[in-house]
């Protein structure tokens, strides 16, 4: 165990006694430690990190252990990284999921619009508008209220509140859209409008899942949807420091990821700082 390691391996003791979530921290850090993880608690307690403990590393552990780990250790990641789905950053080193084309775009806006709900239709329209449109991650669309978006001339701007707060400019393919859905929620929240728990981790996911399709059909995913919101950007020959900007990325280095999902642009990270830096001395 590294020393640093062993300083937040020691840190357990500020726990309640009796705590589940002391053998639950002294697993995940075995976990992390064993597969290079950053000893910080920012990346300790990434969701994703605990996602990976909890399948991988309680493997063969009873489901009921694993849920119990999985709650104690997800109070703990909401006082170290915010509310599940609105850390500014993903864990590092996971690939960037395949955008979707211009085809599967129509696709998902017409299989959205067919649904029968009107809620139901509204929401899955406002996964695809301010996923594809503005690149919102899950989180912060369940944030998104209707007084969040607001129209500048021809520009609709999303104004992105949480741990990557930021305004971003919707693509104007999107921007009618855009602007009836947060004419129609007013005050209130654009997806999901009602009560409803939003902390919950996979609060839009399920709801995809549970979208009115053919078994066959295209699966929503705000995940895809801000990976084709991100790559537009940079086959558009976007600058760098604009798409970090919008896309609330703090890194140049971050956006290889998906870099290599675009023809004709560098995935490499030293590349796209480099460019980056030449972008900010002209």
């Amino acid at each position: 165990m590294t020393g640093t390691r062993r300083e937040d391996a020691a840190g357990l003791c500020m726990l309640p006694a009796g705590s589940v979530a002391a053998p639950a921290l002294r697993g995940l850090s075995r976990f992390a430690d064993s597969r290079g993880i950053p000893a910080s608690w920012e990346f300790l307690l990434d969701y994703d990190v605990i996602e990976a403990f909890c399948v991988a590393g309680l493997a063969g552990r009873a489901s009921s252990t694993r849920g119990t780990y999985r709650s104690a250790l997800y109070r703990l990641a909401v006082i170290a990284n915010g509310p599940p789905g609105q850390r500014p950053t993903p864990f590092p080193g996971a690939k960037a999921p395949a955008p979707y084309s211009p085809a599967e775009r129509a696709e998902l806006a017409a299989a959205a619009a067919a649904q029968r709900d009107p809620v139901k239709r509204s929401s899955a329209l406002a996964m695809v508008v301010f996923g594809i449109g503005a690149g919102l991650r899950p989180g912060e669309l369940v944030a998104l209220r209707g007084s969040d978006v607001a129209r500048h001339g021809r520009q609709v701007l999303v104004h992105v509140s949480g741990p990557a707060a930021r305004v971003v400019p919707v693509i104007s393919c999107y921007v009618g859209r855009a602007a009836e859905l947060a004419r129609r929620a007013g005050s209130g929240f654009v997806f999901r409008p009602g009560p409803a728990d939003r902390s919950y981790k996979n609060f839009v996911t399920n709801f995809a899942r549970g979208l009115a399709a053919d078994p066959a059909a295209l699966a929503l995913s705000m995940r895809r949807a801000r990976a084709a919101f991100i790559c537009g950007h940079l086959a558009a020959g976007t600058p760098v420091g604009v798409l970090l900007a919008i896309s609330g990325i703090a890194e140049a280095g971050s956006l290889a990821r998906y870099a290599r999902h675009v023809a004709g642009i560098s995935s490499s990270k030293g590349a796209l700082r480099a460019r980056c830096h030449a972008e900010r001395t002209r």
